[in-house]
């Protein structure tokens, strides 16, 4: 069986094997495939621009004449050299032709294959996890550890530091799509260039901005109860390729915000005065919502909050194709428990 684990995908990628010359890339993270396709593309012929190494195809074209797929992996190069082949997976089935390959493997020419989710019984994942001339990699969203490991890779690249919080706040706003994650480190590294040192500022200034318009609307429903609002902009943000870690990382801040919120209130502060002094950056629009959800509020129940969200990052850590199902359940948990206290 050759479907890649682990670091045997990092070895593949880093050091092609040529007796493996066709390989499916497939999962949810389009960016990662996108990202792994082109460097394998890259390393496979002396110019990815042109069009007599490069040929491109579609897969539902494919399923109509797979024979095709057969007839340019063993053109000849008529000035020689190294020839790739990439293909955009589509709904429909071009396997017998990767079949056919897999007996007879092409020479000096790499076929990557470029797909989205495929179920373990799927025509094209099992033709490529049987054959001994290819290999199947899965693309999953990036775990805290790989968007570590990849925030460091580009701060290094600009000779920039990054501080700890910062690399936390930043972790909590990326995933879902490798390219887009790479595009906005890359944005924060132009914007602190100059500087010796990323800090939580740099970070807030430049990747917040977007992530919190479809961010609030998800943390302000779920704590104010408000569940119809809460599934519909949860809804939205998944659809738009959010990450559901982000999501559940915000609403960890929220519930400490509004626990440290609670006690000073239990102190003797209005409520008022508890959401500014506690919600330093609160925008005027999300006030009324923030105010309810601290006079719903108990201590002892936030604390519990606080517990379950932690559990619902662990489980998405340990189940990241599950992420955004453990996600919905854990807020979904909180928006019913506060509207029944509303």
């Amino acid at each position: 069986m050759t479907a890649l684990r682990g670091k045997e995908i990092d070895s593949f990628l880093a050091r092609p094997d040529p007796a493996r010359p066709i390989i499916l890339l497939y999962g949810p993270d389009a960016g990662l495939v996108r990202e792994r396709a082109d460097a394998l593309l890259a390393s496979a012929v002396d110019d990815p621009n042109d069009p007599f190494s490069m040929v491109r195809m579609d897969g539902d074209e494919l399923a109509a004449e797979p024979s095709r797929l057969v007839e340019e992996a063993m053109t000849v190069p008529l000035f020689g050299g190294r020839r790739a082949i990439r293909i955009r997976a589509g709904s429909r089935n071009f396997s017998s032709g990767l079949d056919t390959l897999s007996e007879s493997p092409p020479k000096d020419c790499r076929i990557v294959i470029e797909a989205g989710e495929l179920r373990p019984d799927a025509p094209l994942r099992k033709s490529c996890e049987r054959s001994k001339s290819a290999v199947a990699i899965a693309c999953y969203p990036d775990t805290e550890r790989d968007l570590a490991k990849l925030i460091d890779d580009e701060m290094r690249a600009s000779n920039l530091k990054i501080a700890a919080d910062a690399r936390t706040a930043l972790v909590a706003l990326l995933g879902g799509d490798r390219q887009a994650s790479r595009n906005e480190i890359r944005k924060l590294a132009l914007y602190a260039h100059g500087a010796k040192e990323v800090t939580i500022d740099d970070v807030m200034a430049v990747v917040t901005d977007a992530s919190s318009l479809a961010l609030d609307p998800i943390i302000d429903n779920t704590f104010a109860g408000r569940v119809g609002e809460m599934e519909t902009s949860f809804a939205k943000a998944i659809a738009a390729g959010l990450y559901p870690g982000a999501i559940i990382a915000s609403a960890q801040r929220q519930a400490a915000q509004l626990h440290k919120a609670r006690l000073s209130v239990d102190e003797g502060r209005s409520e008022s005065d508890a959401v500014e002094s506690g919600f330093p950056r609160l925008h005027f629009s999300r006030k009324t919502l923030v105010e309810s959800a601290l006079r719903q509020a108990r201590s002892e129940r936030l604390v519990k909050i606080i517990a379950q969200l932690a559990e619902a990052a662990f489980d998405m850590r340990k189940q990241p194709d599950l992420a955004a199902t453990i996600a919905q359940r854990a807020l979904m948990s909180v928006a019913v428990n506060a509207r029944r206290r509303g």
